[in-house]
């Protein structure tokens, strides 16, 4: 049987509502999308994990048999949807819903992921793994590792942004360089973008969507609703099967290439210079910390020094917008560095 996530010169569009709400609704979603060749797969929310009680928790199993109607409607038509429990696994292989995915309040819990992974165990079944809320690339890697421990092969990876202090305008935050990194050690696994949950407004899907293919992910997942303002859950975020049609065709796909053009391997070649002399010159600025950590003990003095990080950090933050660098990059890099000098002197 093919794989539904094998990686491929043609992106993984999945698409559809962000939870299944009548079956005129999922008639309308399925009857538009099924239109676009380029959607691959309808997602729908069956079970909704919502933060607090409350709110439209989905409706399980009947959202299910519309599904199976669906299929028969639309044969050859992928559907997919979130599962959290094993009796949710069990109803989606009674159903023949071709895919499920792990949610991100979910994969952040190894023993949730088990039973799941247990539960999927010699079914066929596709899954995928959002990354969990909390930024930890383990965490992520060992819900995909423990589903193919149970034997799963096909899978892939969802970034959909990470809760974290300050998500800078987005429902959650980027932070790219994570399933950068997850690619780097998996980079066989299909990788995904949620632009809908990482900007949670529908005018930051047609952006993050573009950067997602700037860095090479495989496709994107996104929330597609017929009616979005009156949706049950996450109204702010759904486009309509129109606009995601604007999107796909306005959405330029990048070209990779291992080498590249001439002058891209000649700028390519300045930046490696660069990077070792960077390295060269922390390794040289850890060794002068170190020494610093020696006179400090000789003279009984603390290690960290208050005033004197403060005027650091403030000359550093001068001077990166006197060279047009972003404040918000040299901060975060001044202070790993600083923390690491600590580390040195003691």
């Amino acid at each position: 049987m093919p794989k539904l996530f094998a990686i491929s010169d043609k992106p993984t569009i999945i698409a559809g509502p962000c939870s299944a709400e009548s079956p005129q609704q999922m008639q309308s979603a399925a009857a538009s999308l099924v239109q676009d060749p380029r959607v691959t797969m309808i997602r729908l929310g069956v079970w909704k994990p919502r933060t607090r009680p409350g709110g439209f928790e989905g409706l399980g199993e009947p959202a299910l048999k519309w599904v199976a109607a669906l299929k028969k409607e639309h044969p050859g038509q992928r559907f997919c949807c979130e599962v959290a429990r094993p009796e949710h696994v069990a109803l989606c292989l009674q159903y023949g819903i071709d895919a499920v995915w792990i949610g991100s309040r979910t994969s952040v819990n190894p023993f949730l992921v088990g039973e799941l992974a247990e539960a999927m165990r010699g079914t066929g079944l596709s899954a995928m793994v959002k990354n969990p809320i909390t930024p930890d690339i383990s965490l992520w890697l060992g819900a995909i590792e423990r589903l193919q421990q149970a034997g799963i092969d096909d899978i892939a990876a969802v970034h959909r942004g990470f809760s974290t202090y300050n998500n800078f305008g987005y429902r959650n935050n980027p932070l790219w360089e994570i399933p950068i990194e997850l690619k780097r050690r998996l980079p066989e696994t299909l990788l995904l973008c949620d632009p809908s949950h990482i900007g949670g407004k529908r005018e930051l899907v047609m952006p993050l969507s573009q950067i997602a293919f700037d860095l090479h992910f495989d496709g994107l997942m996104i929330e597609c609703h017929p009616d979005p303002d009156n949706a049950l859950t996450d109204c702010q975020q759904q486009i309509t099967p129109d606009e995601l049609k604007q999107i796909l065709d306005s959405l330029k796909p990048r070209t990779y290439n291992e080498t590249g053009p001439s002058d891209l391997q000649r700028l390519r070649e300045q930046l490696d210079i660069i990077d070792t002399e960077m390295l060269r010159l922390l390794s040289q600025r850890m060794r002068i910390s170190k020494d610093i950590g020696s006179i400090k003990r000789a003279h009984n003095m603390p290690i960290f020094q208050p005033l004197r990080w403060q005027q650091v950090l403030e000359r550093q933050m001068q001077a990166a917008t006197e060279m047009g660098l972003d404040s918000e990059f040299v901060r975060e890099l001044t202070e790993k560095i600083h923390t690491q000098s600590l580390r040195m002197q003691k």
